[in-house]
């Protein structure tokens, strides 16, 4: 599901589990639309150059709050996105260029959507886990899937996950891998632990076969080659 941009403000009906609002977790925030899926827990540097973002980073900063992530479509952006906050401003540049370094904290829904100022708003509403109970056997599965996929992807030593905690594996999971767009904001938007590890489960299984495959093709690939003498 996506928004589309119009005019006047837009509402949408909330169906999903609210989690507590608290003075750091505004229910009204400025949204930056990105071809990006930003998951809590995971960094994303970015680099801001457009006059409205650059102001919308320094009334964060000045404000100590967050803004909301949006994953941008064709269409609009999606109707579930997840609040940024900016840990720090890692470079100034002379023309009000900045670099920023930021993190994901809470998903949410947008309820309302307010396209009137050049900087897109929308009033929220943060959106909350059911109950998890963690399966050890099964999230070991998946660390080992992880492992393994990400080992064929990049040629090294997996990201620890030591960070990570039971209820969070998935979004971890999600965020050190380069998923695609799409898959990734259906993780972002399921409220379920459990049905968000059981998807990564099979997701990653299948992705491990096709790495599998390729693996193998390119060194047949490299043993067809004969020397020059």
């Amino acid at each position: 599901m996506y928004l589309l941009f119009s005019d006047s403000p837009i509402f949408f009906p909330c169906v999903w589990y609210h989690a507590s609002v608290g003075p750091t977790r505004p229910d009204r925030i400025p949204l930056f639309p990105l071809n990006v899926v930003l998951l809590p827990g995971e960094n994303l540097p970015l680099h801001i150059f457009e006059p409205r973002y650059r102001r919308m980073v320094r009334e964060c900063v000045e404000a100590n709050s967050p803004f909301g992530m949006l994953l941008a479509l064709p269409q609009g952006v999606a109707h579930v996105g997840c609040s940024a906050e900016i840990l720090e401003v890692t470079k100034r540049y002379e023309d009000g260029r900045v670099d920023i370094l930021t993190i994901g904290r809470h998903p949410y829904r947008v309820v309302e959507l307010f396209t009137n100022d050049p900087l897109l708003e929308g009033t929220v509403d943060y959106l909350g886990d059911e109950e998890f109970l963690p399966n050890p056997q099964n999230q070991e599965k998946l660390v080992g899937l992880y492992e393994v996929c990400y080992t064929l992807i990049f040629s090294g030593i997996p990201a620890s996950l030591d960070k990570s905690t039971p209820e969070r594996l998935s979004f971890a999971i999600a965020s050190a891998l380069p998923l695609d767009l799409m898959w990734k904001q259906q993780i972002l938007e399921l409220r379920s632990e459990a049905e968000r590890q059981d998807r990564l489960q099979r997701y990653l299984r299948d992705w491990t076969l096709h790495l599998h495959n390729i693996d193998t093709l390119r060194h047949r690939g490299e043993g067809n080659g004969h020397g020059l003498n």
